[in-house]
């Protein structure tokens, strides 16, 4: 095993295989390389938070980088002075992180 040094110069997530984060390093001299990829949130097993808001929220935007968000349009649903749910603009498609991280809390009460 080897040590080196590196810049982090991209990091992203992305959704081709479930939800996978990586960071793209860079050594130097034009040698780069990818760290990650892992599956932290596979849609069919919703047993974690971070990723399903991830999910959702690529979902709702219809994107599957994060840094691709910046500039779609939503639709916002706000409660006492602040957004309980965000949706698509169009499909009606709302994610309320209160309300499904509910439903996943207690379907895993439900399968344990």
């Amino acid at each position: 095993m080897i040590e080196r040094n590196a810049i982090i110069c991209s990091a992203y997530f992305e959704t081709e295989r479930g939800l996978s984060a990586w960071l793209v390093l860079d050594f130097g001299g034009g040698q780069k390389q990818g760290f990650g990829g892992y599956s932290l949130y596979p849609p069919q097993n919703k047993g974690n938070y971070a990723g399903h808001f991830i999910w959702r929220v690529f979902q709702i935007a219809e994107v599957n980088d994060w840094c691709a968000l910046v500039g779609k349009p939503a639709r916002v649903r706000i409660g006492d002075l602040h957004i309980v749910s965000i949706g698509h603009i169009i499909k009606d498609d709302w994610f309320d992180p209160a309300k499904e991280f509910e439903e996943i809390r207690l379907n895993s009460k439900i399968q344990n």
